[in-house]
């Protein structure tokens, strides 16, 4: 459950602290006071996009903090991410004034996504515009395979109709028309008789290249050699020579003074080494031999490769891959008829599997779609709808295969919401209000499988008042008794249902405007409820009305508890 907000120069709020109950918290205030903002600076710290216009006018930044309960599922979040936690899971979001914005989670720095994905787990935000998405009829076959808990049973499916798909691809890759079969059979052709003619070999180039370098600088490369090879070893006063001399003359010295030993030593080593030397260098220019032929056959063969590579914009490996890929296209063409027919008798026997499961999901899905409406319709009759029907209304899918990514199935929620009239689509039949009605009933059927801790409503009381708004009350505070429900409303009724109440008021100080939220004790809650009721004349008599609901609602309140 969420248990405190703090809000620090988000829009008109300069800093607010909230501290939010169990069961039903609501928040009341004029329009425009800066209720939403409250609702938004918890979306904000869920994750959801920010925009620098969140940042107070003038103020360098943003920050929202909350503090929730650590339930199990937000504790399994935080092993997985390597984020330690006590027994309080602190969140905190900062927006820069340039937009930019940055997550953490009990202090350790997060992604947005990573913010969302724990956010799924502790909130569910149910905003203005959710009742019309109801009237959107490609979210029903979600809504009902939530319901339906059907997440097992749509996986296995996912993987056949992966697996026919997958298939379908692959003969349609293969399935040519008879003039582009012999088109791209000429243009393989071509390139592998090239490729293999070139008879290409890793890393040639790069040996070629060393050997052409090596003859352009034949004639500096071959005196080089000759002076160091008479240096070394061939001239009259060779570096050999006199090291072998040096080393005589140093064991006659260390004869006399043994602490020389170690220069003989490495005089000696000296020797070896410069012969050695002498002995590379002679066999490298024994070894060479160069001639015109030679040059001009390489420069041919380097000119062949240069050609090839920027023919087909690659190097010696991937020509050599290129000629491996070419082969096997040629061949797959060469024996498309073929494999066509494999795959196809494969892709009628994954047909009728994915067929099969779909039939088997779609038999689930009606019985799941039995429960949905006997649910919503006793649901919507407590919220005061007594003569609603719903229904949910299956058709098959509209194509060649009868199914599609979601099933056999097509649906769509249908109502009635007067006896007497016809079920019809809930776009053309519900009011706003009955919108509002519809989503409060299916959230509450959804919300007894869903281990969301915490629901908010942001003004579920859209187009409704009179006994439709006290049913409303009536039902959040069922929901509340096993989820913490927070809701911003306009509705006197949902407010004398709340358990802790806030009223959002703006002032001007300085010329600037401010935005104050304030926990509002019984005196306060009267007042503010009579001001729901009449407006900025509260008298003495809706002060009265205000109490007596208070108190209604307080009995309302035992009598639920107290019902087994």
């Amino acid at each position: 459950m969420l248990n405190e907000l703090h809000i620090e120069n988000v829009a008109v709020i300069e800093r607010a602290d909230i501290s939010f109950g169990p069961g039903l918290n609501v928040l009341t205030g004029e329009t425009g006071a800066g209720k939403s903002i409250v609702i938004d600076s918890i979306g904000a710290v869920l994750g959801d996009r920010v925009s620098r216009e969140l940042v107070r006018r003038g103020a360098d930044r943003a920050v929202v903090t909350a503090s929730f309960d650590l339930s199990e599922e937000a504790g399994s979040f935080l092993r997985d991410n390597e984020i330690d936690a006590e027994d309080e899971l602190i969140i905190q979001r900062r927006i820069n004034a340039d937009g930019k914005s940055s997550c953490r989670i009990c202090g350790v720095p997060v992604s947005a996504v990573q913010l969302k994905e724990l956010a799924s787990t502790l909130v569910d935000i149910h905003g203005q515009n959710d009742g019309r998405q109801l009237t959107d009829e490609r979210r029903h076959l979600d809504y009902l395979d939530r319901f339906g808990g059907l997440s097992p049973i749509l996986a296995e499916y996912g993987e056949l109709y992966d697996n026919y798909t997958a298939i379908k691809r692959q003969i349609d890759s293969l399935v040519l028309d008879e003039e582009e079969k012999d088109r791209l059979r000429d243009r393989l052709g071509f390139r592998i008789s090239e490729l293999e003619s070139a008879d290409l070999k890793s890393g040639e180039y790069d040996e070629i290249s060393s050997r052409l370098t090596l003859l352009r600088n034949s004639e500096k490369l071959t005196e080089a050699i000759e002076n160091a090879c008479a240096l070394l070893y061939d001239g009259d006063e060779n570096a050999v020579s006199l090291a072998q001399n040096a080393e005589g003359y140093a064991q006659r010295a260390a004869a006399l003074a043994p602490e020389l030993e170690g220069s003989v030593k490495s005089i000696r080593d000296a020797v070896f080494s410069l012969t050695d030397a002498a002995e590379l260098l002679r066999d490298l220019r024994d070894s060479l031999d160069f001639s015109p032929e030679e040059y001009d056959r390489l420069e041919s063969r380097l000119s062949l490769l240069n050609r090839l590579q920027r023919k087909y914009n690659a190097d010696e490996t991937g020509l050599i891959a290129l000629l491996d890929e070419s082969r096997r296209k040629l061949d797959e063409i060469d024996s498309a008829d073929e494999t066509i027919s494999r795959l196809e008798r494969e892709l009628d026997a994954s047909r009728a599997s994915v067929l099969k499961k779909a039939q088997v999901l779609s038999e689930v899905r009606k019985k799941a779609a039995e429960e949905l409406e006997r649910r919503i319709v006793g649901e919507l009759r407590d919220l005061s709808m007594p003569s609603v029907r719903f229904a949910v209304d299956f058709s098959a899918v509209a194509n060649e295969e009868g199914f599609n990514a979601r099933g056999c199935d097509t649906i769509r929620f249908v109502m009635s919401a007067n006896a007497g009239e016809e079920l019809g689509r809930i776009s053309r039949i519900a009011s706003g209000g009955e919108l509002s009605r519809i989503m409060l009933a299916m959230k509450n059927v959804f919300a007894e499988n869903d281990p969301i801790p915490t629901m908010i409503f942001d003004e579920i009381d859209s187009g409704v008042s009179g006994v439709a708004a006290q049913r409303i009350a009536e039902k959040l505070y069922s929901v509340s008794l096993g989820k913490q429900v927070m809701c911003v409303t306009h509705l006197p009724q949902i407010a004398a249902m709340a358990d802790s109440h806030f009223v959002i008021s703006k002032s001007e100080r300085g010329g600037r405007t401010y935005t104050d939220v304030t926990a509002l004790g019984q005196q306060g809650r009267a007042q503010e409820i009579a001001r729901l009721y009449g407006g900025d004349n509260v008298t003495a008599l809706t002060l009265a009305s205000a109490e007596e609901q208070l108190a209604a609602c307080e009995a309302y309140k035992i009598k639920k508890k107290d019902r087994p």
